[in-house]
């Protein structure tokens, strides 16, 4: 059972040391730290659905619509997630980029439609969200940020009840390093994992998992040129995903 607490609870909890949030994913097997519940962040992130359908225009193509929802129904029963509610919206943009939001609200934009190739790419990009989604890494990542904002509030507590000289100076390194030893890598973690279980749906729906590996490789291509280290960022790069894709896809004997 999740566990929701207030922020104030959870800064005096962990304050204490009393704080205890662990469940294990029935679907990864894997124990998750959580703070909050699927439907609560649906909740919250219904609005947001809302806006983002608001402020980019919805595409009216047809083929577009019936495309991905079609490669939509295959991944989620690959995924055993067919009798949940599910809504794909294609936006108007040129954007090549695709997200997931709690509650099963998927978009894609046109630009990242017309970049894939086939529905084996599409089917890539698809089962990529729906692994977030079946990873509950939305609340994952929710956890661990209202967490580590609780636990630096706690450690400046502390500090403040210090008489050392460089009080502000070891808050800022803190700060620092919550940003890059916790919480980014803890999103690349989550990328990479949904990569895999996008790869396990393609395989079951019947798609070419090798397009997943040639998907990232025109990415890689698509995006040549100065990009910022990849432990500065939340998504591992284009190239370690080429290398961890193909060496799953082995792995699993899925060619």
């Amino acid at each position: 059972m999740d566990v929701v607490l207030s922020r104030r609870q959870l800064i005096a909890g962990l304050a204490a040391g009393s704080v205890t949030a662990c469940v294990t994913n029935p679907d990864t097997g894997e124990s998750q730290f959580l703070l909050v519940n699927d439907g609560q962040l649906a909740k919250m992130a219904a609005t947001a659905w809302t806006d983002a359908k608001r402020q980019t225009p919805i595409s009216r193509d047809p083929a577009l619509n019936s495309r991905l929802s079609k490669v939509g129904r295959k991944i989620t029963r690959a995924a055993n997630r067919q009798n949940e509610s599910w809504e794909y919206a294609v936006f108007d943009s040129d954007q090549k980029n695709a997200f997931v939001m709690p509650g099963g609200k998927v978009g894609f934009y046109r630009g990242m439609m017309d970049f894939t190739q086939n529905d084996h790419q599409l089917a890539a990009v698809m089962g990529h969200e729906t692994g977030h989604v079946v990873g509950r890494h939305a609340a994952a990542r929710y956890s661990a940020q209202m967490a580590s904002q609780a636990g630096l509030v706690a450690a400046n507590v502390a500090l403040s009840q210090s008489d050392t000289r460089y009080r502000n100076e070891i808050a800022a390194v803190l700060g620092a390093g919550v940003t890059f030893g916790v919480i980014l890598p803890f999103s690349r973690k989550h990328e990479s994992q949904a990569d895999r279980l996008g790869v396990d749906y393609m395989y079951r729906a019947g798609y070419d998992v090798r397009q997943s590996v040639k998907l990232w490789e025109r990415m890689a291509a698509d995006s040549a040129g100065p990009r910022k280290p990849e432990f500065l960022s939340t998504h591992p790069s284009p190239e370690t995903r080429i290398r961890d894709l193909d060496a799953y896809i082995r792995t699993k004997g899925y060619v």
